[in-house]
């Protein structure tokens, strides 16, 4: 009887030690939590050594600021007028490289399509220059050789007319070789 007694003892010290425990808020965002093989919900694979002590919260390493993204439309929308007017200082912050690359574009007026959507993606080197010249990653299907060809020369000589860009060196060394995403929007009313 005594070492029944002792077994029902043992037991319950956990269970008691686990409700007396202050309950933790989630520390880990999106409510991803670290998980077991065992457990039958989807959760966060740990990577973590079972001799650490404590509880073990993986480092989750979320895709975020990997590349820049930018549409520029060759007519802005009225409330989108701010945005397209050239800096009068060095570039300090992504804002401003925006708004000097929304100045920059002039659309082709031969072999132009309404329309027209087209994506590159490029770098700059610290100086502001690019490095290498930038690589078509979309254009709008259906659209002739000739017209996607005219786009793309018209978005290299934008780009070659404002360079090199002058940035301040924490832009610049912030900015150097990071992949830049511009999609290009021919928005205007051809033909009327």
């Amino acid at each position: 009887m005594w070492r029944g007694i002792l077994v029902f003892l043992l037991l319950s010290i956990p269970s008691v030690a686990a409700e007396a425990r202050p309950r933790q808020i989630n520390p880990i965002p999106f409510a991803h939590e670290p998980c077991s093989v065992l457990d039958n919900r989807p959760c966060t694979p740990s990577y973590c050594s079972p001799l650490e002590p404590g509880p073990c919260i993986p480092e989750i390493d979320y895709p975020y600021g990997e590349n820049l993204q930018l549409t520029i439309e060759s007519v802005p929308k009225d409330s989108d007028r701010a945005k397209y007017q050239k800096p009068d200082h060095d570039l300090d912050t992504i804002g401003d490289l925006f708004a000097e690359l929304r100045t920059c574009w002039s659309p082709p007026s031969d072999h132009a399509s309404a329309g027209m959507q087209m994506s590159v993606r490029f770098s700059f080197n610290k100086a502001g220059g690019l490095i290498g010249p930038p690589r078509l990653t979309f254009a709008t299907a259906g659209v002739p050789a000739d017209t996607r060809t005219t786009y793309l020369n018209a978005i290299n000589a934008s780009l070659n007319a404002c360079l090199p860009l002058k940035f301040t060196g924490g832009l610049g060394g912030a900015l150097a070789g990071r992949p830049i995403a511009i999609r290009y929007v021919d928005n205007r009313e051809l033909g009327k």
